[in-house]
């Protein structure tokens, strides 16, 4: 069955309240493995209540309106559904706790072909409850493997951003723990994909993958450490593509590259297996 595109693109979600507290900014910060070594005091500000701060990927899990295309009305075909791309923009850091507003929406849906799939994109808004000051704004880009054909537009598509063709100018090796996704889906993703290994063997992996934002985050560390000497209001934007998973326990090799002034490109890969994981990355530094 096709999708009802008219339906689809102007979904109604109910806004998502959303409070957390600091152990649940500890908790996100822990899932990505800060706090490895005990004794850095940089990192320790993400993991410990005293003076604690929010890192900005936390975003990612604020007001998020759950896995929404489960629902037998859109008409997808969620088991075939992919996490394609993933945007930042940062207005002002994160508190370390508080409660939010989440406000999402459907931007447009592309029907690349019935063999090809669609394009969905969306976005999300989170606010402060308390004050109403837009904090985040964070773009998706779903790839629908099992929704093309449908009779949609085929485009206009975005561009991914372009990588330089010369050596990194910094790169960040971050190992990931053996319980990564088992922490990270503490953080509000309980999908079984990464924790129970017959559903991981179900869809074609050998064991439990990490959470493509678990990945994201661990990017978003190493751009904090590389680029921003661990100061979270200094992280402005941060956008990739996912091109491959992550098994917990991978090494997490961030390589990036300086380009003008406050900006950045970047891509993660696993050197054990040589396999870029984030691709066509993009930072904004301020």
């Amino acid at each position: 069955m096709a999708i009802d595109y008219e339906k689809l693109k102007n979904w109604r979600f109910p806004e998502i309240e959303h409070s957390y507290r600091a152990k649940d900014t500890i908790l996100y910060a822990l899932g990505l493995g800060l706090g490895h070594d005990p004794m850095d005091e940089k990192q320790l500000r993400f993991v410990y209540e005293d003076g604690l701060k929010a890192l900005p990927t936390l975003a990612v899990v604020l007001g998020y309106p759950g896995f929404w295309l489960k629902n037998p009305e859109t008409g997808a075909d969620w088991r075939r559904v992919l996490h394609g791309e993933q945007g930042l923009v940062l207005h002002r850091p994160l508190p370390a706790e508080g409660t939010v507003i989440g406000r999402a929406r459907v931007i447009e849906i592309f029907d690349k072909g019935k063999e090809k799939g669609a394009l969905m994109y969306s976005t999300r808004e989170v606010f402060d409850k308390a004050s109403g000051d837009l904090l985040c704004t964070l773009n998706s880009t779903t790839f629908m493997r099992g929704d093309g054909g449908f009779g949609g537009p085929g485009g206009p598509t975005r561009d991914p951003h372009p990588l330089p063709e010369r050596p990194a100018d910094l790169s960040l090796d971050l190992p990931t723990l053996a319980q990564a996704a088992l922490i990270y889906r503490l953080s509000g993703d309980y999908n079984p994909l990464h924790a129970d290994p017959k559903v991981a063997r179900s869809a074609g992996f050998d064991r439990p993958i990490l959470h493509g934002l678990c990945t994201y985050g661990i990017a978003g560390h190493a751009l904090l450490r590389l680029l921003c000497d661990y100061e979270p209001a200094r992280l402005r934007r941060m956008d990739c593509r996912f091109s491959s998973p992550v098994y917990p326990g991978e090494t997490i090799r961030t390589e990036v590259w300086r380009e003008a002034e406050g900006r950045a490109a970047f891509r993660c890969s696993v050197p054990e297996r040589k396999v870029v994981v984030l691709n066509n990355g993009l930072a904004e530094i301020g």
